[in-house]
C-alpha cells in the first residue's frame, strides 16, 4: 500500500517511511500482538491529505529493522540526512510526525535543531543517516 497526495508530477520533498511489521505486544488480542504501523501510516496518510501537504508522501514497507521499538518511522529526502525514529503510536504522535517531516522536507540539510523536535521524535530518536555522496 502506497499512499501519496497528488504532486502533479513533481518529486515530493519528504517522504516517510512507515514500519509495518513491527508487533506490540497486547495482551487484549488473541494472537498477543497488534501491528501498529498499519494504522499509523494510514492515519498519517489521512493527515497529509487533510492538510492538503502535497509535499509529503508516506510509504509503508515491510521492515526498519527496529524490532524492539515499534512503531518505527524514517524520514527522507532527496540529498538529504534520513532520521529513524520508534516508539510511535499513531493516537498520540500524528501530529508530531507531520511536523517533523514538515522541518525535514522545509530544510536545507534535513537536520531539525533540536529544540524544535516535538518530544516523542526526541525520545524516539534511534538514529541519522548522511545523504548519499556526503
Amino acid at each position: 500500500m502506497t499512499t501519496q497526495p497528488d504532486t502533479r508530477g513533481r518529486a515530493a520533498a519528504a517522504t516517510i517511511f512507515v514500519c509495518t511489521t513491527c508487533r506490540r505486544k497486547r495482551a487484549d488480542r488473541p494472537e498477543g500482538y497488534d501491528l501498529p504501523g498499519v494504522g499509523l501510516a494510514a492515519a498519517l496518510a489521512e493527515e497529509i491529505l487533510r492538510q492538503g501537504l502535497a509535499e509529503l508522501t508516506v510509504i509503508p514497507v515491510a521492515c526498519l529493522a527496529v524490532c524492539r521499538r515499534p512503531c518505527t518511522v524514517a524520514f527522507a529526502a532527496p540529498g538529504k540526512w534520513t532520521h529513524l525514529v520508534g516508539d510511535l503510536d499513531a493516537d498520540a504522535h500524528v501530529a508530531d510526525i507531520v511536523a517533523t517531516a514538515l522541518a525535514v522536507a522545509r530544510s536545507e540539510d534535513g537536520i531539525v535543531p533540536w529544540v524544535e523536535r516535538p518530544q516523542s521524535i526526541k525520545s524516539g530518536g534511534l538514529a541519522r543517516v548522511p545523504p548519499l555522496g556526503s
